[in-house]
């Protein structure tokens, strides 16, 4: 049996939300706030976007975000890591479920957005190692210094 345990969330419960206030937080500590892309509660319970906690036994150890663009494109929203969890292969086991469950729709590829700075490059580590290379902007994106687009072929 696996120790992480993953659900849809409906961002209801009191942890889920201190969690992603965290993450809207450490995003606009590292981003200018025009150049920070996250989605907000309402954003997150938008009818395109399925919303997954991670936990371990009764800890909320993270969450994650599949955001369907189209038919066949796919986009990672929210990809966040509870502080007590950091470096124990929660964003990656929430990063194997979100690929299978966009697969499983039948997508074809899975794009992100992610900050440029320093403070991003363990995710963007983490997202090389799964096969997401550079891309141009994609849906609605511009370019902007501040942020880093990656996608993959599913």
């Amino acid at each position: 049996m696996s120790r992480w345990r993953i659900v849809e969330d409906d961002l209801s419960g009191a942890a889920i939300r201190a969690l992603l206030e965290q993450h809207f937080a450490g995003m606009l500590a590292n981003s200018p706030a025009d150049s920070c892309h996250f989605l907000d509660f309402d954003g997150l319970n938008a009818p395109d976007v399925t919303f997954w906690s991670i936990h371990r036994g009764d800890e909320l150890a993270g969450c994650g975000a599949l955001k369907t663009l189209d038919n066949a494109h796919g986009e990672i929203k929210s990809m966040r890591t509870a502080e007590a969890f950091l470096r124990q292969g929660v964003a990656a086991h929430m990063l194997d479920y979100i690929i299978a469950a966009a697969r499983a729709r039948g997508l074809e590829r899975l794009s992100l957005e992610t900050g440029s700075s320093g403070a991003f490059e363990p995710a963007l580590a983490l997202y090389a190692r799964y096969g997401f290379t550079e891309c141009e902007p994609f849906a609605d994106y511009k370019p902007d210094p501040f942020s880093r687009f990656m996608t993959r072929a599913l």
